[in-house]
């Protein structure tokens, strides 16, 4: 009984006051009346544009960044860039580098021997040439992967975007504390109210 009379008396003192979104009352002082007006603040909600997030989507996936850009979120687009650029980059590398490892092997099965003139790798023998085009090839294939992960990804955050954009916020929220006496158990019941008007 001790620990919830504690636990009650720090929650409403925590608690002690309504949080509220937004207060719509004001006091306005006539003839030296005080007399409390509540003002009826309509706020203006854009229509609900059910095709926005298929926009966002839509032009991410024509050019990266550009549904970014249809959201206003113009500093996501540097993001967008550098995430598929980067595996790009390394795409782009380690197809140069395969088909550079890819020609010195055919050279050789053409009858130029290890360490010929002209030879790029003179001190790799032909199983490392062949290690190597593997596993430039796994990294090729899989910085592939990753641009086509991070080009998606792209797509998904210009629409979830577009859909949160969207989200109502309603600025008519009210969080309240609640204290309730439980006659029938002869203690008191603590709680949170979350008023919504619609």
């Amino acid at each position: 009984m001790l620990n919830k009379l504690v636990y009650s008396l720090l929650f409403s003192l925590f608690f002690s006051g309504a949080i509220f979104a937004q207060e719509n009352k004001k006091t306005e002082d006539v003839n030296t009346d005080l007399v409390v007006v509540k003002d009826s603040i309509k706020t203006k909600r854009e229509p609900l544009n059910v095709l926005a997030p298929s926009k966002a989507a839509f032009y991410s996936a024509i050019l990266p960044g550009l549904g970014q850009a249809y959201n206003k979120k113009y500093w996501k687009i540097p993001i967008a860039y550098a995430l598929i650029g980067t595996p790009l980059y390394f795409y782009i590398k380690n197809d140069k580098d395969y088909n550079l490892y890819r020609d010195a092997y055919k050279r050789r099965l053409a009858g130029f021997g290890q360490g010929s003139e002209g030879d790029p790798f003179p001190n790799v023998s032909n199983d490392g040439l062949i290690r190597a085009q593997q596993q430039l090839r796994r990294n090729k294939e899989l910085a592939l992967l990753i641009t086509i992960g991070m080009y998606a990804l792209n797509i998904i955050d210009a629409n979830v975007d577009a859909h949160l954009l969207q989200f109502n916020v309603d600025e008519d929220l009210s969080l309240r504390p609640h204290f309730k006496y439980n006659q029938m158990e002869n203690n008191t019941d603590l709680g949170f109210t979350l008023n919504f008007k619609f």
